[in-house]
């Protein structure tokens, strides 16, 4: 066969087929270039879904007449100029693609003016073929039209679907970018309707969450903010009690790109997997920052993927920085940080939501700091008993039945709303099953034995952490047959694996040797957690496979030890249940992800009853 040249249309529509999917993929690029321009606000308007009308106007710096036809021509672009641009850059945009490939399959115009320009100027672009560039009257800015999306690629239009669903997929992007840009005005209409608007908001960025994530998730969400080590991560993490079915409120952004990458979803989704229920998903919104040339955004044609130059450091950074996030998810600090917020006519004092940066500094303080402190004196009566007989929860496995006595042993001073402890004073016991206390903001409920199985488990898991990873030597090694790779892996990784109490070394191209296996698993299938922790290493980089497993089987363990239900309690033993609950990481979910309290205030209750009508 003859090699032939291709044509310059056929190589755009060709290179369309890459970077324009569906009517979003045009928005998107359109958007992007408008931000690099410097755009403050953005005019968004649509007809049917997208695919008969994409307009994107903006207030940018513009594009000089004569540089109109070159604007449409296959990469040629004002973003960079050489190698050492490609792997530091900064915009958006930069492949120089986007609008050759869109012109190619539309009915295009392309219309701008500069600041200093006396008019401006248009061209249009009919299929890829260009035409004459002529004078218009244009405010400041660019805008440009999409008409007609695969007129003429019929074969590439009958796959756009119905225009509602076009028109969710370019709302759910114009969503991800409002997150990322509250400084930007983003005005939408649809077939000759107003339909969103995002106001710029230079002074709070989490006002976006509201708009866009709505109220309950701003209400429920942790502020992130952490650097080490080049890298800067911050954002918002839903509480683990504010989890979804699905992964639809998860958004990414490297360097202020939004990305899907599946390393750091990885170390995400194991922050997580201490704290969430089964099969749930979290909700984040989240931002890293790394040094352009740590990372390579010229991996995916439409940029939505990105690939870091250390996977491993990232991948860390990531997990640890939303651990100790997740960690300090005490009932007692998330029950002071919410106490009144919804409630400022009957309790005016200042208090804050959990997605402001004041419930985050709450929420760090030392576990000291959570103590009993002074009770009211209209409580003294009610706890005066001693609890003296109390026994401490022991960090033994099958051995934490009892509560913590510690803070109960002192006396109990003035009244004072202010020192009324979080979760408040017990007052009763439910069916056998739930606490009932009283705190300055209304009632909270607790389930006991799943607020003491966390406790418990908590307690295994410092006790272990303090031992370290045992291994246990097997009487005859183990020979275990894998693919080359994996075999290259524990190879190369193994003090890694030594530090996880394997040891294993190579013993032939596709065979490995273990001689020694995590004693606390030994009777937990070593030979599949083996593989497990390879494909990880292989994947990521490294692997919490072996943490995991070994805080199933205490998890297991401290269920068994935790107070079951029918037992009646004391409120001294009750209240100590409270106490440690303010100062135990994660005590706001079970081993299981389930909550383990839940707060009513006595607004909510007046409401109930129509007090006040």
């Amino acid at each position: 066969m003859q090699i032939r040249q291709l044509p310059d249309t056929l190589i755009n529509q060709i290179a369309a087929g890459e970077v324009v999917e569906r009517p979003a993929s045009v928005v998107k690029e359109l958007v992007e270039n408008a931000l690099d321009a410097g755009a403050l606000r953005i005019d968004i308007d649509l007809e049917e879904g997208g695919i008969r009308l994409i307009r994107i106007r903006d207030d940018g710096g513009g594009i000089a007449a004569e540089q109109l036809p070159l604007a449409v021509s296959r990469h040629a672009t004002s973003k960079i100029a050489s190698l050492d641009d490609l792997e530091s850059v900064a915009t958006l945009g930069f492949r120089g693609e986007a609008l050759p490939s869109i012109a190619s399959v539309s009915r295009f115009s392309l219309s701008s003016r500069r600041a200093g320009d006396a008019h401006g100027a248009a061209l249009q672009v009919e299929g890829g073929r260009l035409g004459e560039v002529t004078p218009k009257s244009q405010p400041p800015g660019t805008t440009v039209e999409v008409r007609e999306l695969f007129y003429n690629v019929p074969a590439r239009r009958k796959f756009l679907r119905a225009e509602r669903t076009e028109l969710g997929h370019i709302e759910e992007w114009l969503r991800s970018l409002a997150l990322a840009r509250p400084d930007v005005e983003l005005r939408v209409s649809h077939n000759g309707r107003p339909s969103r608007r995002y106001k710029p908001d230079l002074l709070d960025a989490s006002l976006r969450l509201n708009e866009t994530l709505g109220e309950d998730f701003a209400r429920q969400a942790l502020r992130v903010e952490h650097g080490a080590a080049g890298l800067r991560l911050h954002g918002w993490i839903a509480l683990p009690s504010y989890s979804r079915a699905s992964a639809d409120q998860q958004y990414l952004y490297v360097n202020g790109r939004a990305v899907r990458d599946r390393n750091i979803a990885h170390a995400v989704k194991m922050a997580y997997q201490d704290v969430l229920f089964h099969g749930r998903q979290p909700a984040y919104v989240l931002f890293l920052e790394i040094d352009p040339l740590r990372v390579d955004v010229n991996v995916h044609p439409a940029k939505h993927e990105v690939r870091f130059r250390d996977t491993r450091l990232v991948h860390d950074f990531v997990y640890r920085t939303l651990q100790d996030a997740l960690a300090e998810t005490r009932a007692g600090a998330i029950a002071a940080a919410t106490q009144g917020a919804a409630d400022n006519a009957r309790y005016p004092q200042a208090t804050a939501s959990p997605g402001s940066p004041q419930s985050w500094a709450y929420a760090r303080q030392s576990p000291q700091g959570l103590g009993l402190g002074e009770a009211p004196a209209a409580y003294t009566a009610l706890y005066a008993q001693s609890a003296g007989s109390m026994q401490a929860g022991s960090t033994q496995a099958g051995s934490t039945q009892g509560f913590s006595a510690q803070s109960q042993q002192q006396p109990l001073p003035a009244s004072s709303d202010a020192a009324i402890p979080p979760l408040g004073y017990a007052v009763a016991q439910l069916h056998g099953i739930y606490i009932l206390a009283e705190n300055a903001d209304g009632l909270i409920v607790v389930d006991m034995h799943a607020a003491h199985e966390r406790i418990g488990y908590e307690k295994l898991k410092s006790a272990h952490d303090g031992i370290g990873l045992h291994s246990q030597p097997l009487l005859v090694p183990l020979t275990l047959a894998v693919a080359e790779r994996e075999a290259e892996v524990a190879e190369r990784e193994a003090e890694t694996l030594a530090s996880l109490g394997f040891d294993v070394t190579r013993s032939g191209p596709q065979s490995l040797s273990v001689r020694s296996v995590p004693a606390l698993l030994a009777q937990a299938e070593p030979e599949g957690l083996l593989r497990d922790v390879l494909t990880d290493l292989r994947e990521h980089g490294e692997t919490l496979r072996v943490a995991a497993a070994r805080d199933e089987l205490l998890s297991t363990m401290a269920c068994h030890g935790a107070v079951r239900a029918n037992r009646r309690l004391t409120l001294p033993e009750m209240n100590a249940l409270l106490r440690e609950m303010e100062i135990t990481e994660r005590s706001g979910q079970c081993n299981h992800g389930r909550p383990t309290w839940a707060r009513f205030s006595l607004a909510e209750i007046d409401r109930w009853f129509m007090r006040g009508r």
